[in-house]
């Protein structure tokens, strides 16, 4: 485990690594290529969050319940809107900070703070429900299944806190890597399995009740001589469809495991510290390179590869439509074709960059840029 400054070094060093492609002198980002525009965004709405992600790597996501989107800023400011328009619901300042946000569900709005704090608020009213201390800064959103509420900390402990009190039930250790990505994934929970990927490459499956590991599979082997080489963090989040688990690992693998089991289904070569998207029965990646891929989940094997955003530090990729949407550093939301990965659309959304997931439901796309902006789109 090291220090946050010097974790937010090392983000820094690991993206100029996956710029410098060995080279002595760093490459720059890719120039946007120009491209027979298909389909055109439209904007329906827009809103100003606060100050959106801060000056700091942060990796503040929002989130979605029937008909209100929950967003936080880093300095604490939680907004409910109406997703379809845009209209505040409700307005809270924690005046804390925020690094771990939006969690939603069972009544509840969770958010985790670079002081070790979890806050549940009414997801309804956004009155504070409750506030649990935990181990150490919390920096992807805690997730719930209504009885428990599941946090990941820096530090990659498991926390199992009471969903009414706040109150710890269980915790579980885990010996982090020498070196780490400035991040975590945020857990998954359903009614027995709490879900996380770890900084040491594995996945774990935990009994919500107690905290028991249910089954544990690794997804990466650190390779290399020194520890930077070594670094195979899953901190993209996992992504959980049917029965199949999603992950994918920095310098390691994307792969698909049964829930149940922990079994490896598939896995390819890849890595990625954003995560995967899933659809149509491919899965897409944003490689830590920029490049973009569609893997056929049967055969493993790539369909397509669009390396045309080489060096653009993407988000994670997300299905809209017909369509995968990804977002980059200096705000540009791209539109790929699902069948071949071509450019098909292109929309700037915010000059300080894009590095959350957009956010997909219905026939509108939520996509929350660094300085703030949450707007949402459809397909003209």
């Amino acid at each position: 485990m090291i220090g946050w400054k010097h974790a937010a070094v090392l983000t820094l060093a690991i993206l100029a690594a996956g710029c410098s492609s060995n080279s002595k002198k760093e490459l720059p980002p890719a120039e946007l290529t120009k491209f027979t525009e298909e389909v055109v965004l439209q904007k329906q709405w827009s809103r100003s969050i606060g100050d959106g992600q801060g000056e700091t790597y942060n990796m503040l996501v929002p989130a979605i319940e029937n008909d209100r989107i929950y967003a936080s800023d880093v300095t604490g400011v939680v907004m409910s809107l109406n997703r379809m328009n845009g209209d505040v619901i409700w307005k809270k300042d924690l005046e804390k900070p925020v690094s771990g946000a939006v969690g939603v569900g069972y009544g509840m709005v969770l958010l985790g703070t670079l002081k070790g704090e979890v806050i549940a608020l009414d997801s309804s009213t956004g009155e504070q429900k409750w506030t649990a201390r935990v181990t150490s800064e919390v920096l992807a959103p805690p997730a719930t299944n209504g009885d428990v509420v599941v946090v990941q900390t820096q530090d990659d402990r498991l926390i199992g806190l009471d969903a009414a009190t706040g109150d710890r039930r269980w915790i579980y250790d885990s010996t982090p890597a020498v070196l780490t990505l400035r991040g975590t994934g945020a857990p998954i929970v359903t009614n027995r399995l709490a879900v996380a990927g770890l900084s040491s490459g594995k996945v774990i499956a935990l009994d919500t009740s107690n905290g028991v590991p249910v089954w544990e599979q690794r997804v990466a082997i650190p390779q290399g001589r020194s520890e930077l080489d070594r670094v195979v963090d899953i901190d993209g989040g996992l992504l959980l469809s049917g029965g199949t688990l999603y992950v994918a690992t920095y310098q390691g693998r994307v792969a698909g495991l049964d829930l149940e089991s922990g079994r490896v289904l598939w896995q390819r070569d890849a890595s990625s510290y954003t995560g995967v998207a899933q659809g149509f029965g491919n899965v897409y990646v944003s490689e830590a390179s920029g490049t973009v891929e569609g893997i056929d989940e049967r055969s493993s094997s790539a369909l397509w590869s669009n390396d045309q955003m080489a060096r653009r530090q993407l988000s994670a990729p997300e299905v809209f439509s017909s369509y995968v949407a990804v977002g980059d550093f200096e705000g540009y939301l791209h539109l790929l074709s699902q069948v071949d990965g071509r450019f098909v659309g292109r929309e700037r959304i915010d000059s300080d960059g894009l590095r959350a997931r957009p956010l997909v439901e219905g026939n509108m796309i939520y996509v929350f840029g660094n300085s703030g902006t949450l707007e949402a789109l459809t397909i003209k």
